[in-house]
């Protein structure tokens, strides 16, 4: 009876319970690739966990540098716009100021204006060149020659010395 409790290799029921219970508790590889990922996953978990706020404030710090320097620009822009917009409305004023002005001394007929100093400067050497040239003209001076050429002279006598010609 005992031999009909033997297995194939010789040992008991409880002696071959006991061996196949060892051998399934041995790592195979799946469990310890089961159990390497666990740790790193659980690891990379707690790193997340420790350093996600410093990662987070950083990227927080980048996007609000980066919101101040657009906002900055941003407020640049409108007032380079506002300013430019300043100067166009004061032309416009002005312009609408000549206008009407002209408009009216056109009706009512009388026309009033002053000169810058350059225009005053060029409009009298422009006048007192129109004087003279008619000063000129009138008289008979602008038709003669400036440099008096006489047509013939008397012959002379001869100062060579010794010529005696």
């Amino acid at each position: 009876m005992a031999d009909e409790m033997m297995n194939n290799w010789g040992f008991s029921p409880y002696e071959s319970w006991k061996v196949s219970e060892m051998a399934s508790r041995r790592p195979n590889g799946t469990a310890v690739a089961g159990l390497v990922l666990g740790t790193v996953g659980a690891a990379l978990g707690v790193g997340a966990w420790i350093f996600a706020p410093i990662f987070s404030n950083a990227k927080a710090n980048g996007i609000r540098d980066l919101a101040n320097a657009q906002f900055n620009a941003n407020n640049a822009q409108i007032a380079s716009l506002a300013s430019l917009l300043g100067t166009e409305r004061a032309e416009r004023v002005a312009q609408g100021t000549t206008i009407s002005q002209t408009i009216t001394d056109s009706i009512s007929g009388q026309q009033s204006s002053t000169l810058t100093a350059q225009q005053a400067a060029e409009l009298s050497s422009i006048q007192s060149l129109q004087q003279t040239l008619l000063t000129d003209a009138v008289t008979g001076r602008s038709s003669l020659n400036p440099t008096p050429v006489s047509i013939y002279a008397a012959p002379q006598p001869c100062s060579c010395p010794g010529c005696g010609a």
